[in-house]
């Protein structure tokens, strides 16, 4: 049976929340976020070769490639849901996730590049204050 598709708005607002809260943001909007963000790799990276897997909030399989039936998957990326989220928007780059070691990686298709970001969102930048003082 298939799950039930997350509402783009829905997803987004929880995605927003989640990143805007940060660690003190509640279990079911980091639930939700996670869970629309992976859904959105598996519709933008469609397969079923790679099993990405954000404990305990959701997995998915994605990639083109050969297709996984049974037992454990050969390629396997599993982080937790701050990772996650930093990767999905952006925030954290696929290199530097799997420089820190927040990013677990087996098989040799186990690796997300050009999947990640799969919504980008804007950083801030800073801004410059005009000095009142200057003439």
């Amino acid at each position: 049976m298939a799950r039930a598709r997350i509402d783009d708005g829905a997803g987004r607002v929880a995605v927003r929340a989640a990143l805007a809260a940060g660690a003190s943001a509640s279990r079911e909007i980091r639930a939700q976020a996670v869970r629309y963000t992976l859904q959105l790799l598996a519709e933008q990276a469609e397969g079923n070769t790679l099993e990405v897997r954000v404990p305990p909030f959701g997995a998915v399989q994605c990639v083109a490639g050969p297709r996984h039936t049974r037992g454990t998957p050969p390629n396997v990326i599993e982080t937790d849901a701050a990772t996650w989220l930093g990767l999905a928007t952006g925030a954290l780059s696929w290199a530097d996730g799997l420089a820190s070691g927040a990013i677990h990686a087996s098989g040799a298709r186990a690796d997300l590049t050009g999947h990640v970001p799969v919504l980008p969102v804007p950083q801030r930048v800073p801004t410059c204050e005009k000095n009142s003082n200057s003439s």
